[in-house]
Order: C-alpha cells, then structure tokens, then sequence
C-alpha cells in the first residue's frame, strides 16, 4: 500500500476553486483507498484534534471565579491595612477565615467541573471515514486532513470537505451563514474569492445533510475550519440557562443591597467618630455576610450529585445546568417508534398487489435500499431496510440480488418520503424501484386496485407500519442518473408489512409522567391510523389525530388552539414539527421534545429542552440537551424528577440568604449605629457566615416533599424578592430581642454581648432551614435528610461551645452563663413557630408565573462546537501545516 505524505492542507475556501484531482494531490491521498491508520495517526500529531473547544476541568479558572468577588478583594485589602496599623491578630483571622470560604467554594466547584468534564466523556460523535480501503466509524475529532470522509442524511459534517462525488446532496448551512433553506452541493470548482455561502463543491464542518449523500477529502480540521474560527470568535463558554440568569439577578440584588448598606454604615460609622479602620472591616464583612458567597458551591456540588444520580438512573445530560431546564418541563413531545413501542421492528408479510406474487415484492424491496454494504460491517440504512434484511423470511430472495447491480439512486428525504433506485438485471433489463410512505408512492401509480387501498387501511388500523413497492421499466443514459421527475407512472408491486408493538411499561410511564405534571403528545412520520392506534391502546389521549396537510393549513393561532386538544401528530415533517413546538413555547411553561432522527433535529433546537438517545443519529444527538441510555419514559420520568428535587433544593439555600442570614446581617447593620461599640468584630462575622455557610453544603442531600415535584419548577425572582421582604424583618426582630437581653437582663459588656449574639444569631439563622425547606409543618410531616440534620445542628453546637474554649479570647469571645441558654432556647422556638405562621400566609397569598425562556441568537452554533469538543484540546495547534 502507497504511503503519502501531505504537502499541503489548503483550507476550504482555496480547495473549492481547484478540481478535485489537485486537491487530492495536495493533500498526498488516493481518492479509492483513503489513508491507512498509521498515516492518520502521523497527521493528527502534526495537524492536532479535530475540536474546536474543550470540555477538561480547570483548577485555575475555577480558582479565578471564587476570587473575582470585588467584596473579597476589598476585604482583603482592608485586612492588610488593619495589619500594618497593629491589629495583626484580628487581620490574620480575618485572612484566615476569608481563605477557608474561598476554598470551601473552590474544592467544591471543582469537583464538580470534573463530574461535568466525566460525564462530557461518556458522549461521542462518530463520522464514516474510509481508512485502508474501507468504510469505517471514526469519532468525528479524530479525523485529519487527507480523509475520505462518506456524508448521508442527517449527518453533521465533520470537518470542511472538498466534495469529490455527490448524489443529490443539500446542506441545511443555517448555523454558519444565517440562511434556512438547504444548499445544493457539487463537485465543479468556483471561482477565487467566492463567498462563503456559495461554495457549491464544499460541505463545511457543523452543517446538516438534509438529502442526499456525498463522499469528500477534509481539508481543514478544527479551529482552521470557518465553523472553528467563527466559534473561536463567539467564544466556545456555555450558554446560562434561565435558572442561571435567575440567579446572577437575584445575587446581584443582594449585592446592591449590600452596597448600600454598608456605605450608609461606614458613613455613619466614621460621623460616630469610630475608627476607620474599624469601621472599613466592620461594614466590609457586614457586604460579605449578605452575599451568597457559596450559592455556586451549592448549585454546583447539587447539580454534580444529581448528575451521578441522573447518570444511575440511565439519564446524561450534556452540561451540568441542563438538570434545571428538565425539572421545568410541562409539555412533553416525543415519536412514537422505541418510545411508546419496542422499537424492535419485525418484518412480517409481504402482501401482492400484481400478478408477480409476494415474491417479486420482497425482491423489489430488498433491491431500493441505501445500505452502503450487505454483511456484517453495514454502516448504512434505516431501520425498516435492516429489519427486511436481517428476517429469515428474506434469505431466499436475498440470495438472487447478485444478478443485479445499482446504477443509480436518488435517496430518502422527508418531503418525498420515498427512496429510489436504478437497477440493471442479468439480461441487461433497467428497472426504476420506488418504496416509501404509501400516501405519497399510491399518488405516483397508475390504476390502483380498491383492494390494495382496502388492505392498507386494514393493516394501519391495526397499528403495522407499511411501506409500499412500485416499479416501472426505465431506461437512463449514461452517466445513470434519476431525480424526483423519474417517480411517475409506477405500478404498485405490493405492500411490506413490519411490526412494531407498543412497549409493554409504556402506559404505566405515562401514568407517571401525567402525575409529573406533564402533557404527553406524540409527534410522528408514520400514518395516523397507525399512530392513533398505539396511543389507543396505552390510554392516550382521544379525538382525531391531526396530520401534516392539516397541520399546514392551519395558522398560528388556529395550530395553538388545535395544539391543545389534539395528543397525536402525524405525517408531519421537520420544518412542521418545529412549528408546533414554537407555538406550544409561546403559551409559557416549558417544553421538551424527545427525538432520535435527523427530521427531529429542527425541533429539537427548538424546544426549551431537546432530548434524544444514546442510538440516536448524530444529528439528532448534536441537538440534544439531554442523552437517554434507554429509550424509556420510565427512564425520563427520573430524569424530570431529579431536575425537580435539585432545583427545590437549590431554591432552599436561596430562600436562607433571603431571610435569617439577610435578616441577621441588617440587625448588625442597625445595632451599630445606637451601640457605642461594634454588635460583632468582623472577623467574628465572617467566622459566623463561614459556619452558616458549611451547614447549607448538605442541602444538595435534603429530602423533597411531594407535592413540589407533582409540577414544573420554575425561577420565579419576584417570588425571591417577596420572600426577603417578609422573612427577612422576622429575623430582625429576634435579633433585637437578643439584644435586648444581652443589655437589660446580663448587663453584658461588648465581648459578652458580641459571644451572646454570635450564637443566637447562628442558631436561628442555621436551625431555620428546617422551617423553609418545606411547606409542610416540619419533621411531623417532612423530614429532612440525616446529613442536613447532623450539618445544620453541628454547626449551632460548634457555635455555642466556642465561647468556652481555648479559641475564645483570640476571637473576642468570653463564656456565657447558663441563663443566657435557656433564654436562647425559649427565643429559637419562639422564632420557628413565628416562621411557621409567616409560611401560612405567605404561601396562601397568589404568586405569578414566570415568562418562558429566552434564548441568544448564538445557541445553536455554541451547542453544534460542544459537538466537536475533547478534553485533550489545545487551541494553539490547528490544521495548518
């Protein structure tokens, strides 16, 4: 076998003016054999991977996300002038306490990057690429200039190609050049300088084969391709989800809030005539308890867990923050085929319209396949041709197909529904075959039998799927070519009959998703009889099914009344399936579309989350937010309620920063200004916002009542902002108390009253959290997990004990007496029950609905780079000799 040695990797727009004779010869490939492994293996060490971002967790742009707080800063700063002044040991601590929250934070994040960056791992893109003379999958960031690469429907192109044959190709270019409608490809060459979006003879890496099939040498591979650099333009970072917005809105609330606060402190501080260095600490650590330093520790360390959990139960999602949008779902999409049914097709009958007999139909459609190969190494088809040829009902005819050959074929597409071929006979006969959806090839026969539409019927009312055969004598000069003008005047050979079961688990998922909360409807290529059928038997819906003419006859508001009251949609093609998920997204709620083929892709992009399978075509993968191992409901069902649990339990730490901790930090802004000495040393603050914080880590382990994951999830900030403002003064109002009884019954001086009030503010704002984490009265009727337990009253203990160790005189602190406990007790139940009756009215005041998600125009191009993305990515090597 030849060896080449690539001269030159030309880039796509270079290689699209020259013929595809100089390109091969540029690149030192044959145009037969492709490049054997141990050549491309040479190639990749010189050229890189084909990827154009990276999935890999990094220690220090985690480490850079915890410092880039302006308040830790500012805090710091502070510290080192309070240690050059004298006060080291108050500035030590301070150092002390700040570095461990930022760890905290950091060891947290990080483990979670890394569960991210393993779940990342487990997803692969695979392309057909031909190496040492045969077709074989390669993972798409594997390949190298000089590869031969095979394009078939629905597949993501994966790299830029210089196309050297093409049969029938068009390419949806949408992500690159804006433009909806598909563009036709072929080999000729253009002329230097043309556009981007006229390169005819190119098919450019993250575009979409929407018909058609083509074999092209890549000549550009990772970011040196147009896909790569205008990723690298936009930046490759992850979308945020609306949770995500939700939460950077409410932080930088508190933020704001912060800011104003501990100005007008600082301010009034000095005019008090306290000093400045004391009071800059004072009212800086006030700025730092009130903001939710580790609410990305929390979201991270929850998604993290709820990931390996997802991943247990047979549910991957594609980045971390997707679990949020799956417990936000309420409406619910999905095809019908591996979903509601088996999705084990089995050929069973062949029935004959013609005089040939059944026979000659099975014949006819074992010979119109798009199978590239016929034994065990088959990477073509779909899955009606795989199971025609793999039935032992089949082996007799298919031992006679060696007598014929293919001169010519005109492949599958979503708006013929049909696949055609040109084939010669060992006598030299030329025959066109046709075989597709029945509507479509009946209306391109002659004279139909009433006894053939009879058994069709028949056989769609109960639930097969069928495919019709038609034939007519066709003679095609040379070079063979035929198009969709060539399915005319056909005959009806007869009908292939499959069959595709409903799954016997399917009705009882769809009882659980209903009490999920989730409206079910299925979304189909296949006849609606069939599909209505299906839907029947598992107790689905009723009324007609609406089907894809209907569909399109219809407007936006005629299709979002129709929407609501229709639970099957048939024979409806990408574009329609889009549409409807479009017009569902606008009445609010979230919307999740299940789909595993390339004319779900549209759809898919479209909806507020896009699931497919593992079996999935690429196209459908690429789309996808989340990845089903098992093509099950029961299987989504975990996943939605999972994404309920983490997002209930992520809202729980934020309600704690709305109110007790708020609460608290707003007691020790007001004490201030009529104390003659500071409520709390700052470093006492920080150490108490530092122990409240460790408690909430176990919140990602807290148990969920019920009833929050009966209905969708959604970020609701107005709810926040509500929350804070009604729970937040109720805090206040115990911390005053305390005050009081520091004062007025203990006589306390500043370090007593400073020991007093940094346990009970400790104790209230931790012990809280069993109040707020549910609606219902808690621990009779809901119980929290045994690790929040422990954390949450571990923390109070730590807190009370810490005035009566050797710590206390080097944090300020002096033992408490006895009394002061029994008073504490008193005041914490006091306070719980005063929350309990806060929840009754709160909860049963109206609460409104927050808007659907809204997307940047860039998400499509950022999902299609996660695409081509490895953990072993260096954007410095291209492909660029």
């Amino acid at each position: 076998m030849t060896t080449y040695v690539p001269i030159e990797a030309p880039g796509v727009v270079r290689a699209a003016s020259w013929p595809c004779d100089d390109v091969l010869r540029s690149l030192g490939v044959g145009a037969v054999a492709g490049l054997s492994d141990v050549e491309a293996a040479g190639r990749r060490a010189r050229f890189g991977l084909n990827a154009v971002s990276s999935h890999r967790a990094r220690f220090f742009p985690v480490l850079r996300h915890q410092l880039r707080s302006p308040l830790l800063g500012l805090l710091l700063a502070a510290a080192i002038a309070s240690f050059l002044v004298g006060q080291r040991s108050d500035a030590l601590i301070i150092g002390v306490i700040v570095g461990a929250s930022v760890g905290l934070g950091l060891v947290n994040e990080y483990r979670a990057e890394k569960a991210a960056e393993a779940l990342h791992s487990q997803i692969q893109h695979h392309t057909v690429a031909v190496r040492d003379g045969r077709p074989t999958s390669v993972d798409v960031t594997q390949l190298v200039p000089g590869d031969l690469v095979e394009l078939h429907l629905g597949d993501v192109v994966p790299a830029d190609l210089r196309l050297l044959e093409v049969t029938g190709l068009e390419c949806d270019e949408s992500v690159l050049t804006g433009e909806s409608l598909p563009v036709e490809k072929n080999t000729a060459p253009v002329g230097a300088g043309t556009a981007l979006a006229e390169l005819s003879g190119c098919a450019l890496m993250g575009t979409v084969v929407r018909t058609g099939s083509a074999r092209g040498v890549v000549v550009s591979t990772g970011a040196s391709t147009e896909f790569g650099k205008i990723a690298a333009g936009l930046g490759t970072h992850q979308l945020d989800t609306e949770f995500q917005v939700g939460l950077r809105r409410f932080s930088l609330l508190l933020v704001y809030v912060a800011g104003a606060l501990t100005s007008a402190i600082f301010v009034i501080n000095v005019v008090l005539h306290k000093p400045i260095i004391d009071a800059l600490l004072f009212s800086l650590a006030i700025a730092v308890g009130i903001t939710p330093q580790l609410l990305p520790a929390v979201v991270s360390t929850s998604l993290a867990a709820g990931s390996r959990r997802m991943s247990r139960r047979k549910v991957l999602v594609k980045r971390l923050v997707c679990i949020e949008d799956l417990g936000d779902v309420d409406v619910l999409f999905t095809d019908k085929t591996g979903t509601l049914t088996l999705g084990r097709i089995d050929y069973m009958r062949a029935l004959a319209v013609g005089p040939d007999g059944s026979d000659a139909v099975l014949r006819w459609g074992l010979l119109c396949t798009e199978n590239t190969t016929r034994d065990e190494l088959d990477v073509g088809g779909n899955p009606l041709d795989q199971a025609l040829w793999w039935s032992p009902a089949t082996a007799e005819q298919r031992a006679l197909l060696t007598g014929y050959a293919q001169l010519a074929s005109l492949p599958f597409d979503h708006e013929r529904r049909m696949t055609s071929v040109l084939v010669r006979d060992a006598v030299g006969h030329q025959t066109l075959i046709t075989k597709g959806a029945p509507e479509t090839v009946l209306e391109r026969c002659l004279d139909v039998p009433a006894a053939a539409r009879g058994a069709l019927e028949a056989e769609f009312a109960a639930g097969n799927r069928v495919i019709a055969v038609a034939t007519r004598p066709c003679h095609v000069d040379e070079p063979p070519v035929i198009t969709g003008a060539d399915e005319k005047d056909l005959q009806l050979a007869g009908l292939l009959v499959f069959l595709d079961p409903p799954k016997p688990e399917a009705a009882d998922a769809l009882a659980r998703l209903a009490a999920l909360g989730i409206t079910v409807k299925v979304v189909t290529g296949d006849n609606a009889a069939v599909a209505a059928k299906v839907c029947h038997d598992l107790g689905l819906g009723t009324g007609a099914a609406l089907s894809g003419p209907e569909i399109d006859a219809l407007d936006d508001t005629q299709l979002a009344e129709a929407i609501t009251r229709t639970s099957v949609f048939a024979r409806v093609g990408p574009e329609a399936k889009a549409r409807i998920v479009h017009i569902q997204r606008r009445s609010g709620g979230g919307v999740a579309f299940l789909g595993d083929g390339v004319n779900d892709a549209l759809a898919l992009h479209a909806a507020d989350v896009g699931i497919s399978v593992d079996s999935a075509t690429d196209v459908a993968k690429d789309a996808a937010d989340v990845i089903l191992l098992e093509k099950d409901l029961n299987v989504l069902a975990d996943g939605v309620s999972e994404g309920r649990r983490i997002f209930a339990n992520t809202i729980k730490y934020v309600l704690m920063g709305t109110s007790s901790n708020f609460g608290n930090m707003a007691s020790a802004a007001g004490a201030s200004l009529f104390l003659s000495f500071l409520p709390m040393l700052p470093s006492q603050i920080l150490l108490n916002n530092l122990l409240y914080d460790s408690s909430q880590l176990a919140i990602p382990t807290d148990n969920v009542d019920e009833e929050q994951l009966r209905k969708p999830s959604h970020w609701d900030i107005a709810f926040i902002r509500r929350f804070m403002i009604r729970f937040g003064p109720l805090s206040s109002v115990f911390d005053f108390v305390t005050f009081g009884v520091m004062l007025w019954v203990f006589h306390s001086g500043p370090t007593q009253f400073r020991s007093g009030w940094f346990v009970e503010s400790l104790a209230t704002q931790t012990l809280v959290i069993f109040a707020i984490r549910t609606r219902r009265i808690p621990f009779f009727r809901s119980h929290p997990s045994l690790p929040l337990t422990l954390a949450a009253l571990g923390v109070v203990t730590v807190g009370a004990l810490l005035p009566a160790t050797p710590l206390a005189h080097t944090l300020g602190f002096q033992p408490l007496p006895g009394a002061f406990f029994a008073a504490l007790v008193g005041m914490i139940i006091a306070y719980l029950i005063l929350i309990e009756i806060g929840k009754r009215l709160f909860y049963g005041a109206a609460t409104t609905t927050p808007a659907p998600p809204h997307y940047g125009r860039h998400r499509h191009l950022r999902r299609r780079a996660a695409y081509f993305s490895t953990a072993s990515y260096q954007p410095e090597k291209t492909a660029e000799p």
